[in-house]
Protein backbone atom coordinates (compact mmCIF):
# COMPACT_ATOMS: atom_id res chain seq x y z
CA UNK A 1 0.00 0.00 0.00
CA UNK A 2 2.80 2.58 0.63
CA UNK A 3 3.25 2.13 -3.41
CA UNK A 4 -0.07 3.24 -3.91
CA UNK A 5 -1.01 7.08 -5.19
CA UNK A 6 -3.18 9.31 -2.70
CA UNK A 7 -5.96 8.61 -5.50
CA UNK A 8 -5.85 5.14 -5.62
CA UNK A 9 -5.84 4.84 -1.67
CA UNK A 10 -8.27 7.21 -1.24
CA UNK A 11 -10.21 5.12 -3.80
CA UNK A 12 -9.46 1.87 -2.23
CA UNK A 13 -10.92 3.04 1.24
CA UNK A 14 -14.21 4.13 -0.39
CA UNK A 15 -14.75 0.83 -1.89
CA UNK A 16 -13.59 -1.41 0.85
CA UNK A 17 -10.64 -3.22 -0.91
CA UNK A 18 -8.56 -2.06 2.39
CA UNK A 19 -9.76 0.05 5.18
CA UNK A 20 -8.16 3.20 6.01
CA UNK A 21 -6.81 2.15 9.62
CA UNK A 22 -4.83 -0.73 7.47
CA UNK A 23 -3.42 1.65 4.76
CA UNK A 24 -2.40 3.82 8.43
CA UNK A 25 -0.69 0.84 9.46
CA UNK A 26 1.06 0.43 6.46
CA UNK A 27 2.87 3.66 6.56
CA UNK A 28 3.64 3.63 9.65
CA UNK A 29 5.85 0.27 9.25
CA UNK A 30 7.28 1.68 6.53
CA UNK A 31 8.59 4.87 8.36
CA UNK A 32 9.63 2.35 11.30
CA UNK A 33 11.66 0.91 8.48
CA UNK A 34 13.13 3.62 6.54
CA UNK A 35 13.76 6.30 9.12
CA UNK A 36 16.97 4.93 10.20
CA UNK A 37 18.37 6.17 7.01
CA UNK A 38 16.19 8.91 5.96
CA UNK A 39 15.34 10.35 8.83
CA UNK A 40 12.45 12.15 7.31
CA UNK A 41 9.97 12.52 10.61
CA UNK A 42 10.52 14.97 13.43
CA UNK A 43 7.32 13.49 15.25
CA UNK A 44 5.60 10.49 14.32
CA UNK A 45 1.81 10.66 15.40
CA UNK A 46 0.81 7.31 15.77
CA UNK A 47 -1.93 7.28 17.91
CA UNK A 48 -3.25 10.01 16.70
CA UNK A 49 -3.28 8.41 13.04
CA UNK A 50 -5.15 5.72 13.83
CA UNK A 51 -7.84 7.55 15.49
CA UNK A 52 -8.03 9.36 12.94
CA UNK A 53 -8.31 6.08 10.33
CA UNK A 54 -11.04 4.37 12.94
CA UNK A 55 -12.81 7.59 12.50
CA UNK A 56 -12.54 7.59 8.35
CA UNK A 57 -13.86 3.57 9.06
CA UNK A 58 -16.51 3.97 10.83
CA UNK A 59 -18.08 6.67 8.43
CA UNK A 60 -17.79 4.13 5.84
CA UNK A 61 -19.27 1.39 7.95
CA UNK A 62 -22.29 3.50 8.26
CA UNK A 63 -22.95 4.24 4.78
CA UNK A 64 -21.70 8.34 4.77
CA UNK A 65 -20.42 9.78 1.95
CA UNK A 66 -16.60 9.79 2.44
CA UNK A 67 -14.55 13.23 1.73
CA UNK A 68 -11.97 13.08 -1.38
CA UNK A 69 -8.83 12.15 1.02
CA UNK A 70 -10.83 10.06 3.03
CA UNK A 71 -8.24 8.34 4.91
CA UNK A 72 -4.94 9.09 2.89
CA UNK A 73 -1.73 9.63 4.94
CA UNK A 74 -0.17 12.45 4.98
CA UNK A 75 3.04 14.42 6.76
CA UNK A 76 3.20 17.50 7.74
CA UNK A 77 6.34 20.08 7.40
CA UNK A 78 7.13 21.27 10.80
CA UNK A 79 6.68 24.93 10.49
CA UNK A 80 2.78 24.71 9.65
CA UNK A 81 1.26 24.62 13.33
CA UNK A 82 -0.57 21.67 14.55
CA UNK A 83 -2.73 21.95 18.10
CA UNK A 84 -1.15 19.86 20.60
CA UNK A 85 1.65 18.42 18.35
CA UNK A 86 5.09 19.88 18.94
CA UNK A 87 6.21 22.36 16.08
CA UNK A 88 10.00 23.41 16.06
CA UNK A 89 10.55 24.55 12.61
CA UNK A 90 13.51 22.51 13.15
CA UNK A 91 15.02 24.98 15.68
CA UNK A 92 16.33 24.96 19.19
CA UNK A 93 14.39 27.92 19.61
CA UNK A 94 11.32 26.37 19.15
CA UNK A 95 12.16 22.56 20.53
CA UNK A 96 9.60 22.31 23.26
CA UNK A 97 6.79 24.67 21.20
CA UNK A 98 3.44 23.23 21.25
CA UNK A 99 0.61 25.27 19.36
CA UNK A 100 -2.96 25.86 20.69
CA UNK A 101 -3.80 25.58 17.57
CA UNK A 102 -3.78 24.43 14.09
CA UNK A 103 -2.85 26.01 10.65
CA UNK A 104 -5.64 26.53 7.82
CA UNK A 105 -3.95 24.10 5.23
CA UNK A 106 -3.43 21.44 7.59
CA UNK A 107 -6.89 21.87 9.19
CA UNK A 108 -8.25 21.63 4.84
CA UNK A 109 -6.65 18.62 4.63
CA UNK A 110 -7.82 16.58 7.56
CA UNK A 111 -11.60 18.06 7.03
CA UNK A 112 -10.72 16.58 3.51
CA UNK A 113 -9.98 13.13 5.27
CA UNK A 114 -6.22 12.83 5.23
CA UNK A 115 -4.89 11.39 7.78
CA UNK A 116 -1.69 13.50 9.65
CA UNK A 117 1.38 10.83 10.36
CA UNK A 118 3.43 13.28 11.80
CA UNK A 119 6.20 16.48 11.24
CA UNK A 120 8.22 16.74 8.63
CA UNK A 121 11.97 17.71 9.05
CA UNK A 122 13.38 21.01 7.78
CA UNK A 123 15.70 23.73 7.26
CA UNK A 124 15.50 25.74 10.24
CA UNK A 125 12.85 28.15 9.51
CA UNK A 126 12.68 26.93 6.47
CA UNK A 127 16.12 28.79 5.61
CA UNK A 128 18.48 26.62 2.95
CA UNK A 129 18.15 24.46 -0.02
CA UNK A 130 19.49 21.31 1.36
CA UNK A 131 17.91 20.40 4.67
CA UNK A 132 21.20 20.19 6.62
CA UNK A 133 20.49 23.40 8.38
CA UNK A 134 17.62 21.41 10.85
CA UNK A 135 18.78 21.68 14.71
CA UNK A 136 17.29 18.02 15.26
CA UNK A 137 19.07 16.04 12.00
CA UNK A 138 20.02 15.43 8.06
CA UNK A 139 17.54 14.14 6.52
CA UNK A 140 18.75 11.79 3.67
CA UNK A 141 17.49 11.77 -0.27
CA UNK A 142 15.80 8.22 -0.50
CA UNK A 143 17.08 8.04 -4.22
CA UNK A 144 20.59 8.44 -2.88
CA UNK A 145 21.18 7.95 0.49
CA UNK A 146 24.46 9.89 0.71
CA UNK A 147 23.38 13.33 -0.78
CA UNK A 148 21.19 15.83 -0.08
CA UNK A 149 16.96 15.65 -0.07
CA UNK A 150 17.08 19.29 -1.40
CA UNK A 151 15.26 22.05 1.30
CA UNK A 152 13.89 23.72 2.82
CA UNK A 153 10.84 20.97 2.61
CA UNK A 154 13.67 18.22 2.21
CA UNK A 155 12.00 15.89 4.89
CA UNK A 156 8.37 16.21 2.84
CA UNK A 157 10.10 15.37 -0.46
CA UNK A 158 12.03 12.73 1.19
CA UNK A 159 8.94 10.90 3.11
CA UNK A 160 6.75 11.31 -0.24
CA UNK A 161 10.07 9.09 -2.15
CA UNK A 162 10.56 6.88 0.84
CA UNK A 163 6.54 5.81 1.04
CA UNK A 164 6.27 6.73 4.30
CA UNK A 165 3.37 9.10 2.93
CA UNK A 166 0.82 9.58 -0.06
CA UNK A 167 1.48 13.34 0.35
CA UNK A 168 3.12 16.35 2.18
CA UNK A 169 2.33 19.74 2.33
CA UNK A 170 5.20 21.95 2.51
CA UNK A 171 6.10 25.57 2.38
CA UNK A 172 7.64 27.61 -0.71
CA UNK A 173 9.84 30.77 -0.33
CA UNK A 174 11.82 30.72 -2.92
CA UNK A 175 11.88 26.92 -4.29
CA UNK A 176 11.53 25.03 -1.11
CA UNK A 177 8.79 22.91 -2.64
CA UNK A 178 10.29 22.69 -6.25
CA UNK A 179 13.75 21.91 -6.03
CA UNK A 180 13.18 18.72 -3.22
CA UNK A 181 10.62 17.75 -5.01
CA UNK A 182 13.22 17.89 -8.36
CA UNK A 183 15.93 16.18 -6.37
CA UNK A 184 13.65 13.37 -4.78
CA UNK A 185 11.68 12.68 -7.68
CA UNK A 186 8.43 13.81 -6.95
CA UNK A 187 5.56 16.21 -8.07
CA UNK A 188 5.54 19.58 -6.64
CA UNK A 189 3.17 22.41 -6.57
CA UNK A 190 3.83 26.19 -5.63
CA UNK A 191 0.59 27.64 -6.37
CA UNK A 192 -0.02 31.30 -6.89
CA UNK A 193 0.57 33.76 -3.87
CA UNK A 194 -2.95 34.05 -2.07
CA UNK A 195 -4.20 31.02 -2.87
CA UNK A 196 -3.37 28.96 0.25
CA UNK A 197 -3.73 30.44 3.75
CA UNK A 198 -1.11 31.14 5.33
CA UNK A 199 -2.28 31.22 8.36
CA UNK A 200 -0.62 29.05 11.18
CA UNK A 201 2.38 28.66 8.74
CA UNK A 202 5.47 29.96 10.77
CA UNK A 203 6.67 32.74 8.73
CA UNK A 204 9.70 33.28 7.48
CA UNK A 205 9.12 36.03 4.16
CA UNK A 206 5.52 37.01 4.33
CA UNK A 207 5.56 38.40 0.98
CA UNK A 208 6.89 35.23 -0.69
CA UNK A 209 5.87 32.57 1.45
CA UNK A 210 2.98 29.71 0.21
CA UNK A 211 2.26 26.40 1.37
CA UNK A 212 1.43 23.52 -1.14
CA UNK A 213 1.77 19.78 -1.95
CA UNK A 214 4.49 17.39 -2.79
CA UNK A 215 2.62 14.86 -4.32
CA UNK A 216 3.73 11.10 -6.34
CA UNK A 217 2.13 12.11 -9.12
CA UNK A 218 0.42 15.19 -10.67
CA UNK A 219 -3.21 14.12 -10.52
CA UNK A 220 -2.51 13.16 -7.05
CA UNK A 221 -1.19 17.20 -6.64
CA UNK A 222 -4.33 18.34 -7.86
CA UNK A 223 -6.45 16.54 -5.54
CA UNK A 224 -4.58 17.98 -2.55
CA UNK A 225 -4.97 21.75 -3.78
CA UNK A 226 -8.67 21.15 -4.03
CA UNK A 227 -8.47 20.65 -0.78
CA UNK A 228 -5.97 23.34 0.09
CA UNK A 229 -7.28 26.57 -1.86
CA UNK A 230 -9.51 28.93 -0.89
CA UNK A 231 -10.15 32.25 1.18
CA UNK A 232 -9.73 32.32 4.77
CA UNK A 233 -10.61 35.31 7.13
CA UNK A 234 -7.77 35.07 9.19
CA UNK A 235 -5.25 35.48 5.97
CA UNK A 236 -5.69 38.80 4.79
CA UNK A 237 -3.75 38.01 1.77
CA UNK A 238 -5.86 35.11 0.76
CA UNK A 239 -7.89 35.56 -2.08
CA UNK A 240 -11.81 35.21 -2.14
CA UNK A 241 -12.51 33.40 -5.28
CA UNK A 242 -13.81 29.89 -7.37
CA UNK A 243 -10.78 27.79 -7.83
CA UNK A 244 -13.01 24.93 -9.24
CA UNK A 245 -11.49 21.56 -9.60
CA UNK A 246 -7.99 21.28 -10.58
CA UNK A 247 -8.84 17.51 -11.12
CA UNK A 248 -11.13 18.43 -14.12
CA UNK A 249 -9.27 19.45 -16.41
CA UNK A 250 -6.32 17.29 -15.93
CA UNK A 251 -7.31 14.99 -19.22
CA UNK A 252 -7.50 17.91 -21.93
CA UNK A 253 -4.36 17.24 -23.20
CA UNK A 254 -2.01 20.34 -24.59
CA UNK A 255 -2.69 20.66 -28.11
CA UNK A 256 -2.72 24.30 -28.66
CA UNK A 257 -1.24 25.15 -25.78
CA UNK A 258 1.23 27.76 -26.08
CA UNK A 259 4.96 26.80 -24.37
CA UNK A 260 7.75 29.44 -23.65
CA UNK A 261 11.58 28.44 -23.27
CA UNK A 262 13.72 31.31 -21.93
CA UNK A 263 16.97 31.48 -23.58
CA UNK A 264 18.48 32.80 -20.06
CA UNK A 265 18.02 29.70 -18.68
CA UNK A 266 20.42 27.97 -20.39
CA UNK A 267 23.19 30.52 -19.88
CA UNK A 268 23.67 30.09 -15.92
CA UNK A 269 26.01 27.26 -15.22
CA UNK A 270 23.46 24.26 -16.17
CA UNK A 271 24.77 20.47 -16.23
CA UNK A 272 24.60 19.66 -19.59
CA UNK A 273 22.53 16.45 -18.87
CA UNK A 274 19.82 18.64 -17.38
CA UNK A 275 19.53 20.92 -20.25
CA UNK A 276 19.03 18.05 -22.07
CA UNK A 277 16.48 17.33 -20.50
CA UNK A 278 14.50 20.32 -20.22
CA UNK A 279 15.00 20.31 -24.32
CA UNK A 280 13.75 16.93 -24.95
CA UNK A 281 10.71 18.09 -22.40
CA UNK A 282 10.44 20.78 -25.42
CA UNK A 283 10.05 17.86 -28.03
CA UNK A 284 8.35 16.07 -26.44
CA UNK A 285 5.46 18.64 -25.47
CA UNK A 286 6.27 19.61 -29.42
CA UNK A 287 4.75 16.11 -30.14
CA UNK A 288 1.97 16.45 -27.56
CA UNK A 289 0.50 19.18 -29.75
CA UNK A 290 1.82 22.22 -27.96
CA UNK A 291 3.97 25.20 -29.38
CA UNK A 292 7.13 25.50 -28.23
CA UNK A 293 8.81 28.95 -28.86
CA UNK A 294 12.28 30.47 -27.50
CA UNK A 295 11.75 33.60 -25.47
CA UNK A 296 13.96 36.24 -23.35
CA UNK A 297 13.77 37.16 -19.75
CA UNK A 298 15.90 39.34 -19.43
CA UNK A 299 15.51 40.22 -15.77
CA UNK A 300 16.37 36.28 -14.32
CA UNK A 301 19.81 37.77 -13.35
CA UNK A 302 18.68 40.32 -10.87
CA UNK A 303 16.10 38.02 -9.30
CA UNK A 304 18.21 36.09 -7.20
CA UNK A 305 19.92 39.22 -6.03
CA UNK A 306 16.54 40.57 -5.31
CA UNK A 307 15.10 37.57 -3.63
CA UNK A 308 17.83 37.63 -0.71
CA UNK A 309 17.91 41.01 0.06
CA UNK A 310 13.12 40.98 -0.02
CA UNK A 311 13.53 37.91 1.81
CA UNK A 312 16.41 38.52 4.62
CA UNK A 313 14.58 41.78 5.31
CA UNK A 314 11.33 40.24 5.86
CA UNK A 315 12.72 37.56 8.12
CA UNK A 316 15.08 39.97 10.10
CA UNK A 317 11.38 41.36 11.06
CA UNK A 318 9.52 38.24 11.20
CA UNK A 319 12.08 36.43 13.52
CA UNK A 320 12.49 39.40 16.01
CA UNK A 321 9.74 37.91 17.79
CA UNK A 322 11.77 35.55 18.96
CA UNK A 323 13.16 36.86 22.22
CA UNK A 324 13.11 34.54 24.98
CA UNK A 325 10.09 36.75 26.61
CA UNK A 326 7.11 35.20 25.02
CA UNK A 327 7.71 31.60 24.20
CA UNK A 328 10.23 29.44 23.17
CA UNK A 329 13.45 28.71 23.90
CA UNK A 330 15.24 31.58 26.92
CA UNK A 331 18.87 31.38 27.68
CA UNK A 332 19.61 30.31 31.05
CA UNK A 333 22.51 32.87 31.15
CA UNK A 334 21.63 36.87 31.29
CA UNK A 335 21.71 39.32 33.88
CA UNK A 336 19.07 42.02 32.39
CA UNK A 337 16.85 42.54 29.44
CA UNK A 338 19.87 42.92 26.87
CA UNK A 339 21.79 40.02 27.69
CA UNK A 340 18.60 37.77 27.82
CA UNK A 341 18.01 39.31 24.32
CA UNK A 342 21.30 38.29 23.34
CA UNK A 343 22.37 34.98 24.82
CA UNK A 344 18.71 33.60 23.63
CA UNK A 345 19.39 34.52 19.99
CA UNK A 346 22.87 33.50 20.13
CA UNK A 347 22.16 29.88 21.66
CA UNK A 348 18.88 29.88 19.93
CA UNK A 349 19.50 29.84 16.19
CA UNK A 350 21.61 28.73 13.40
CA UNK A 351 24.18 29.70 11.55
CA UNK A 352 22.05 29.88 8.32
CA UNK A 353 19.03 31.75 10.32
CA UNK A 354 21.90 34.29 12.16
CA UNK A 355 23.68 34.87 8.60
CA UNK A 356 20.25 35.88 7.04
CA UNK A 357 18.61 37.95 9.92
CA UNK A 358 22.24 39.56 10.04
CA UNK A 359 21.70 41.05 6.28
CA UNK A 360 18.12 41.64 6.82
CA UNK A 361 19.19 43.82 9.30
CA UNK A 362 21.51 45.37 7.26
CA UNK A 363 19.45 46.00 4.24
CA UNK A 364 16.55 47.74 6.05
CA UNK A 365 19.18 50.13 8.35
CA UNK A 366 19.51 53.54 8.35
CA UNK A 367 21.68 55.09 5.00
CA UNK A 368 21.43 51.74 3.35
CA UNK A 369 17.22 51.15 3.02
CA UNK A 370 17.04 52.44 -0.32
CA UNK A 371 19.92 51.27 -1.54
CA UNK A 372 19.56 47.45 -1.30
CA UNK A 373 15.93 47.56 0.29
CA UNK A 374 14.29 49.47 -2.30
CA UNK A 375 16.09 48.64 -5.21
CA UNK A 376 14.76 44.88 -4.36
CA UNK A 377 11.40 46.04 -4.68
CA UNK A 378 12.16 48.16 -7.97
CA UNK A 379 13.25 44.85 -8.98
CA UNK A 380 10.75 42.98 -7.89
CA UNK A 381 8.50 45.16 -10.05
CA UNK A 382 10.60 44.30 -12.98
CA UNK A 383 10.51 40.70 -12.87
CA UNK A 384 6.93 40.37 -12.13
CA UNK A 385 6.72 42.44 -15.35
CA UNK A 386 8.89 40.23 -17.30
CA UNK A 387 6.52 37.50 -16.04
CA UNK A 388 3.52 39.00 -17.35
CA UNK A 389 4.90 40.21 -20.80
CA UNK A 390 5.31 36.32 -21.51
CA UNK A 391 2.16 34.93 -20.13
CA UNK A 392 0.27 37.55 -22.23
CA UNK A 393 1.01 35.36 -25.13
CA UNK A 394 1.95 31.59 -23.72
CA UNK A 395 0.42 29.55 -21.64
CA UNK A 396 3.23 28.41 -19.50
CA UNK A 397 7.03 28.62 -19.42
CA UNK A 398 8.92 26.05 -19.63
CA UNK A 399 12.33 25.95 -17.03
CA UNK A 400 14.93 23.62 -14.78
CA UNK A 401 14.66 23.72 -11.19
CA UNK A 402 18.04 23.42 -10.48
CA UNK A 403 21.14 23.70 -12.14
CA UNK A 404 22.54 20.12 -10.67
CA UNK A 405 20.49 17.07 -9.52
CA UNK A 406 21.21 16.23 -5.91
CA UNK A 407 24.72 17.02 -4.13
CA UNK A 408 26.06 15.23 -2.10
CA UNK A 409 25.77 15.99 1.87
CA UNK A 410 28.21 18.52 3.30
CA UNK A 411 29.10 19.15 -0.65
CA UNK A 412 28.41 23.18 -0.35
CA UNK A 413 27.29 23.47 3.21
CA UNK A 414 30.52 25.38 3.71
CA UNK A 415 29.94 27.63 0.48
CA UNK A 416 26.85 29.68 1.27
CA UNK A 417 26.87 31.55 -1.92
CA UNK A 418 27.09 28.13 -3.90
CA UNK A 419 24.10 26.99 -2.07
CA UNK A 420 22.22 30.11 -2.72
CA UNK A 421 23.23 30.05 -6.70
CA UNK A 422 21.23 27.01 -6.70
CA UNK A 423 17.95 28.69 -6.41
CA UNK A 424 18.15 30.83 -9.86
CA UNK A 425 15.59 28.97 -11.24
CA UNK A 426 13.12 29.16 -8.81
CA UNK A 427 13.10 32.31 -7.02
CA UNK A 428 12.04 34.42 -10.08
CA UNK A 429 8.33 32.41 -9.14
CA UNK A 430 7.50 34.05 -5.69
CA UNK A 431 9.20 37.40 -6.28
CA UNK A 432 6.17 37.19 -9.40
CA UNK A 433 3.76 35.70 -7.31
CA UNK A 434 2.72 33.01 -9.94
CA UNK A 435 2.65 29.31 -9.50
CA UNK A 436 4.67 26.91 -10.41
CA UNK A 437 4.93 22.79 -10.50
CA UNK A 438 7.68 20.32 -10.64
CA UNK A 439 8.25 17.14 -11.95
CA UNK A 440 10.17 14.11 -12.72
CA UNK A 441 11.95 14.84 -16.64
CA UNK A 442 14.36 12.44 -16.46
CA UNK A 443 17.82 11.08 -15.06
CA UNK A 444 21.35 11.76 -15.13
CA UNK A 445 24.07 9.26 -15.68
CA UNK A 446 24.15 8.35 -12.06
CA UNK A 447 20.43 7.57 -11.79
CA UNK A 448 19.65 11.02 -9.70
CA UNK A 449 15.97 12.77 -10.65
CA UNK A 450 15.92 15.29 -13.06
CA UNK A 451 13.20 17.81 -12.56
CA UNK A 452 11.52 20.51 -14.54
CA UNK A 453 9.43 23.16 -13.99
CA UNK A 454 5.80 24.61 -15.14
CA UNK A 455 5.17 28.13 -14.87
CA UNK A 456 1.90 29.70 -15.47
CA UNK A 457 -0.20 33.01 -14.71
CA UNK A 458 -1.61 33.91 -11.71
CA UNK A 459 -4.71 31.11 -11.29
CA UNK A 460 -3.24 29.19 -13.97
CA UNK A 461 -2.60 25.97 -11.63
CA UNK A 462 -5.16 24.44 -13.96
CA UNK A 463 -3.14 24.83 -17.19
CA UNK A 464 0.29 23.79 -15.39
CA UNK A 465 -1.31 20.37 -14.43
CA UNK A 466 -3.18 19.75 -17.61
CA UNK A 467 0.59 20.41 -19.12
CA UNK A 468 2.43 18.00 -16.26
CA UNK A 469 -0.14 15.17 -16.55
CA UNK A 470 0.16 14.76 -20.40
CA UNK A 471 4.06 14.94 -20.19
CA UNK A 472 3.70 12.10 -17.19
CA UNK A 473 1.37 9.86 -19.39
CA UNK A 474 3.48 10.30 -22.03
CA UNK A 475 6.11 9.11 -20.26
CA UNK A 476 4.44 6.18 -18.18
CA UNK A 477 3.46 5.13 -22.22
CA UNK A 478 6.54 5.18 -22.87
CA UNK A 479 8.35 3.25 -19.94
CA UNK A 480 5.14 0.31 -20.27
CA UNK A 481 6.77 -0.07 -24.34
CA UNK A 482 10.17 -1.14 -23.07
Amino acid sequence: MTEYTAWALAEGIRTGTFTAQEVAQAHLAQIAAAESQVAAFLTVTAERALAAAGQIDARRAAGDPLPPLAGVPMGVKDNLCTEGVATTCASKMLETFVPPYTATAVERAEEAGAVSLGKLNMDEFAMGSSTENSHFQITRNPRDLSRVPGGSSGGAAAAVAAGECAFALGSDTGGSIRQPAAFCGVVGMKPTYGAVSRYGLVAFASSLDQVGPLTRTVRDNALVLNALAGKDSRDATSLDRDWGDFTAQLDGGVKGMRIALPREYFDRGLAPEIAAAIRGAADTFARLGAQVEEVSLPTLEYALPAYYVISSAEASSNLARFDGVKYGYRSPHYSDLDSLYKNTRTEGFGREVKRRILLGSFVLSSGYYDAYYKKAQQVRTLVKGDFDRILRDFDCILSPVAPTTAYKIGEKAADPLQMYLGDVYTVPVNIAGVPALALPCGADSQGLPIGMQLIGRPFGEGDLYRAGQAFEQDREGEKSCV
